[in-house]
Parts: C-alpha cells; structure tokens; sequence
C-alpha cells in the first residue's frame, strides 16, 4: 500500500532554510512525478515542485524558482525539498504527493496525483 510520510518542517525566520523529506513506501516512489506542494490557511493548495522518477527532470512555481530545490535519493525511497531565503509567505502545510505523470508545464494540479502525505508545517516569521 501506497504511503508518504513527510518531515522536516519547523519554525525559523525569514532568510533561514529548510529541507523536507518525503519517505515512501509501497510503489508510490516508483509513479512517473513526486511532487511538493503546500496549502496556507484559506488558500488553495499548491503546487511548488516536481521532479520525474528519473531524476532528469523538474519542475518550479515561480513563487519558489531559484530558491526551492527538489531532488530524489533512490536507495532511501525519499524526494527531498530544499528550500532557501525562505519568506514569511512561503508558511504553510507542505505536502509530498505521487502523481501518475510527470509535465514540464505548471501549473501543478492536484488532481494529477492520487497519493498523499499528512503533511509538514512550515512557518516562517519576519
């Protein structure tokens, strides 16, 4: 049976970083996209990143580009998010999520992937 179990979330100040980790089991690592996605408190989830099973390709919501970094380890079953110069508008409660393809072009739709996480709060403060 499909399952994510995301971690890493925490509390720190705007500049700082985090990383995420989505550890999977079941086949869920081996779905054609891991993805990150996020949802504060009365506004839509969405999606920051997603990377292909191969590794060879990824995928960033502008809001995130050049500051969030996605990335998969293979042997550990875990996509990663790195996440730098964090902002007090990147808080939220961030999702790790298989879907069953990869696209290039966003926006990222949650109804692409069927399997999720509980996932991590992250708050940032100014």
């Amino acid at each position: 049976q499909e399952q994510l179990v995301e971690s890493g979330g925490d509390s720190v100040q705007a500049g700082g970083s985090l990383r995420l980790s989505c550890t999977a089991s079941g086949t869920a690592f081996n779905y054609p996209a891991m993805a990150w996605f996020r949802q504060a408190p009365g506004k839509e989830r969405e999606g920051v990143a997603s990377i292909h099973r191969g590794a060879d390709y990824t995928y960033y919501a502008d809001s995130v580009k050049g500051r969030f970094t996605i990335s998969r380890d293979s042997a550990k079953n875990t996509v990663y998010l790195q996440m730098n110069n964090l902002k007090p508008e990147d808080t939220a409660l961030y999702y790790c999520a298989a879907g069953r393809r990869f696209l290039l072009m966003g926006p990222l739709l949650p109804t692409d992937f069927p399997y999720w996480g509980q996932g991590t709060q992250v708050t940032v403060s100014s």
